[in-house]
């Protein structure tokens, strides 16, 4: 479970991230919406301790793992990428062809795609057990077919290991669809907490109305 209380971040005089209180159940989905700059990002890197607060408490799993949202590659092949994180060679033949790369298995993982790229770093993320997984903005370089792909892999690992899972995403089609919960943030506050299809369908304030209007879905 994770448990936050008066969570704070600040730049000097500017407050980046305000939460007096959220709670995530253990093997929950949730997904973390809103503006560039609304404090998603910034969430994330806390959960994984890339930042420390300005202040509160945070209660949070032992074992996280953490997908930033630039992703990377290093020297080598895709297999190599994959099994730099501890798994074995039929696992990492397991998540290329889940996340459709087999083809692109002996190939230079510096000379991919930005989105067959993206999908290599959630294959080295998966092929690792976690508590807590924090994905920032898993299916931001990929198409529709790649963002599918994404999608399925996330239930699929979740299924495995019963993580909580928290996903930043500028995508209400993987809110829906990988996530239990949705939370929209506005300049570091929490605008709106619930269900992703009433909240893409019925939101309570104005503010989030406006902003769902503007998500292409």
């Amino acid at each position: 479970m994770i448990e936050i209380r008066d969570l704070k971040k600040c730049y000097g005089e500017r407050t980046v991230l305000d939460i007096p209180a959220l709670t995530v159940k253990d093997g929950e989905a949730l997904a973390l919406a809103g503006p560039n700059g609304s404090g998603k990002t910034t969430l994330l890197r806390l959960l994984s301790g890339l930042l420390k607060s300005s202040g509160g408490t945070v209660k949070k799993p032992g074992k996280v793992l953490y997908m930033p949202q630039q992703a990377y590659a290093f020297k080598g092949d895709l297999i190599r990428n994959v099994t730099l994180a501890g798994c074995d060679r039929s696992e990492a033949d397991r998540l290329l062809e889940k996340l459709e790369l087999s083809a692109l298995a002996h190939k230079k993982a510096t000379s991919l795609s930005g989105g067959e790229l993206q999908r290599l770093s959630l294959c080295r993320v998966l092929s690792v057990d976690c508590e807590l997984l924090l994905l920032d903005e898993p299916t931001g370089a990929c198409d529709a077919r790649g963002a599918e792909l994404v999608i399925n892999a996330i239930r699929e690992y979740r299924s495995k290991t019963g993580c909580t899972v928290l996903i930043s995403t500028h995508s209400p089609v993987l809110a829906l669809n990988a996530a239990d919960r949705l939370i929209i943030l506005n300049s570091g506050r929490i605008e709106a907490d619930g269900k992703p299809k009433e909240i893409l369908t019925s939101p309570e304030n104005e503010w989030t109305q406006h902003f769902i209007a503007g998500w292409k879905i």
